[in-house]
């Protein structure tokens, strides 16, 4: 890596967040990163520690598949443990049931929109840390997610696609519901 370059936070495909951008999340974002989080270092973790320990005993540390394995699987764990530390520490959680203009798309938004071959297709706007394609859902920083942002039912407008840009139109936008 180069002097000048970023320090790359890349973790599993998720990019890293550019200078002074906020890592808005769902809370239930949060909460399945802090899950995950404490099952690595609370689960996962002691368990290829006492694995480790054991290969450790059993001699020749060089051929010992177990050993070999437990000792990368643990960089692994840790690598992933720090990336989610650093993430939910600058997380800005964001209830999206508390939004006061469901009429237009903001974060948290479940947006149902048709393209230019008549697809009709429904996302969820969440974070870059929780964005799912096969669930619908689409990070903050999707093209599909900024150029549906702040629009309403009936607005159109153009997105850059695989395909090149397209025109989509929003038929429906909704929130969850508030939860007292």
């Amino acid at each position: 890596m180069a002097a000048d370059e970023p320090e790359d936070d890349d973790e599993g495909g998720v990019p890293s967040l550019p200078p002074g951008t906020k890592n808005y999340m769902t809370p239930a974002g949060h909460a399945r990163l802090r899950a995950e989080l404490h099952g690595l270092l609370r689960v996962e973790r002691p368990k290829i520690v006492e694995i480790v320990s054991w290969a450790a005993g059993n001699g020749d540390r060089s051929e010992n598949g177990d050993y070999l394995y437990g000792k990368k699987r643990l960089r692994e764990i840790d690598r992933r443990a720090r990336f989610l530390t650093k993430r939910l520490e600058i997380a800005e959680v964001v209830d999206p049931s508390r939004q006061p203009n469901r009429d237009r798309v903001f974060f948290g938004a479940t947006v149902t929109y048709v393209d230019e071959q008549d697809a009709e297709r429904t996302v969820t706007i969440v974070g870059v840390d929780e964005a799912d394609s096969t669930k619908g859902e689409v990070s903050l920083r999707a093209p599909i997610a900024i150029a549906l942002l702040r629009t309403r039912v009936g607005d159109t407008v153009r997105v850059q696609t695989p395909r090149g840009v397209e025109e989509v139109e929003v038929l429906a936008v909704t929130y969850p519901r508030p939860v007292d």
